[in-house]
């Protein structure tokens, strides 16, 4: 049977004419969570039952949820063939209140999504990789990751979230099935997290990024640089043996962003590997002249990894000098770590 998830408003209208009706499904899959569609109650039961014979609801399912003591949450999912995936929901901030109790904010959320099972591309310091590849995720087991998390956490519909494409796999290497899940995300009629709010992270597969740019989404995007040259980063990012830093960067000069926004640059920082002042400084020397906003994540262990996280110090001094010249840094907080949610440590895993 079909996934409904992979499904657009405009496929769903063609199949079930008129397209009111495609836009009562989108309601019930995406505003309401349903899915069941028996309990769909403003569609017709020959409706119903034509869907029932063609789509299913029951792409993924929740195979487990571990909690995080800084309010993170890391969900196992399970396919239909047997496999399974995690996605992270992170909480980026707290509920604000006044004095007197009253709500001033909402608390701010974040979801990390993953796009294969497993990875292609092998990343030295990335747990991902080491169970190898499987396969592509399809765009509806993408989007049914977000629907899972905003009915297992009770979102209403219209509460903001962003979306990052920084979970398990390459997102650029499911390309096909990453950008119809990014229009599928964005309808209006849907979930409606705009492109802006979504992030595509990539290791740097520069003939995709072309391709994106080619598109105009209006998606942001991230590269995982992590080194300054190319003997070291070939050795952490395999993927530079075939892409490397100059090519990508020459790739991303010409990549349309918002004028309010900036390229992202990932740079995990590793113990006695890149974490010098001499990086800082080359670090600084390769982004000249793009609007750049560098995001510094401590490494994140995991068994069999071989690194180690760097001195508070060593970052200190790093972050520094390149906040001195004028280059926008900030340094990301390792939420999840205490479930193995943080960054480079999701993988297949049985429960």
């Amino acid at each position: 049977m079909r996934n409904i998830y992979d499904y657009t408003l405009d496929e769903l209208a063609r199949e079930f004419a008129p397209s009111y009706r495609a836009k009562q499904i989108y309601g019930w899959l995406y505003h309401r969570y349903i899915d069941d569609f028996d309990a769909m109650s403003n569609v017709s039961k020959e409706l119903r039952a034509a869907l029932k014979e063609t789509f299913t609801t029951q792409c993924v399912k929740i195979l487990k949820v571990e909690h995080s003591v800084d309010g993170s949450k890391k969900y196992l999912f399970g396919t239909q063939d047997g496999h399974s995936y995690e996605a992270v929901l992170l909480q980026m901030r707290e509920e604000q209140s006044g004095e007197g109790g009253e709500k001033q904010s909402e608390a701010r959320y974040t979801i990390c999504l993953s796009s294969q099972i497993g990875c292609r591309v092998g990343c030295a310091f990335c747990c991902t990789g080491k169970g190898g590849f499987v396969r592509n995720l399809s765009a509806g087991e993408i989007v049914a990751q977000v629907v899972h998390i905003k009915r297992d956490n009770g979102f209403a519909p219209q509460k903001g979230l962003n979306i990052v494409f920084m979970g398990m796999g390459e997102p650029l290497d499911n390309f096909d099935n990453v950008v119809r899940a990014i229009g599928i995300l964005a309808s209006k009629d849907g979930l409606s997290i705009a492109p802006r709010r979504q992030t595509i992270s990539t290791s740097g597969i520069a003939p995709r990024i072309e391709q994106l740019g080619r598109l105009n989404l209006g998606v942001q995007l991230a590269l995982s640089l992590h080194a300054v040259n190319d003997a070291l980063r070939s050795r952490l990012v395999p993927m530079n043996r075939s892409y490397n830093i100059r090519e990508v960067l020459d790739v991303l000069r010409r990549f349309p962003i918002d004028s309010r926004k900036r390229l992202l640059f990932e740079y995990i920082m590793i113990k006695d590997v890149n974490d010098d002042l001499q990086s800082a400084k080359e670090l600084l020397r390769l982004l000249n002249g793009f609007k750049a906003k560098v995001n510094l994540i401590l490494f994140n262990p995991h068994e069999g990894s071989g690194f180690a996280r760097p001195s508070a110090e060593s970052v200190r001094k790093f972050q520094e000098f390149l906040l001195s010249r004028g280059l926008l840094c900030t340094l990301r907080k390792s939420l999840g770590l205490d479930i193995s949610a943080a960054c480079g440590q999701l993988r297949e895993k049985n429960v």
